[in-house]
């Protein structure tokens, strides 16, 4: 009984890590690679810029829930696997991988919706001619970080499926 209780419990994890992890993946793809190309194709039309950051601004929620709920499982099914959280020796090394790409995933996450996010939507209240070069390359930068955090978040996908593969 008790370990069928366990059985249901872990596939409930599981199961939250997972859906945390495509709404995260999921959505980050679709708004760089559907979304975001839309709205450069339509620079004219404000209706669409206003469209894409409403829908930014909407999935940023999405992102942090899905970020708390990998924080919150991943441990403990790390723990189920009788590997700790405190110490990754006797951690595979696509594990080691997988959370190296994660914790970058996650620094880029935090650079774009904190710093980022907040100086590129001020800078873009500036005409072009008046902004500096530095403000320049920060909203160059500003398109080029999710694109990199979609082929980061691929590789932590693909690394998932390797380590519940092993």
């Amino acid at each position: 009984m008790i370990g069928e209780v366990v059985a249901a419990m872990t596939v409930l994890l599981v199961w939250l890590h997972v859906l945390a992890a495509v709404a995260w993946i999921g959505g980050t793809i679709f708004l760089s690679v559907v979304l975001a190309p839309l709205v450069r194709s339509h620079k004219a039309a404000p209706e669409f810029m206003a469209l894409f950051r409403l829908a930014a601004r909407r999935f940023r929620v999405v992102v942090w829930s899905a970020v708390a709920l990998l924080l919150a499982t991943g441990p403990v099914l790390l723990h189920q696997r009788g590997l700790s959280v405190l110490s990754p020796i006797g951690w595979p090394q696509v594990l080691r991988i997988k959370l190296g790409l994660v914790a970058v995933l996650l620094l880029l996450t935090v650079a774009h919706d904190l710093l980022l996010g907040p100086a590129v939507r001020r800078i873009s209240a500036l005409s072009v001619g008046a902004r500096t070069r530095w403000e320049q390359t920060l909203v160059c930068l500003a398109s080029w970080v999710p694109r990199v955090g979609v082929l980061l978040a691929l590789g932590v996908l693909f690394a998932a499926v390797m380590l519940a593969r092993s």
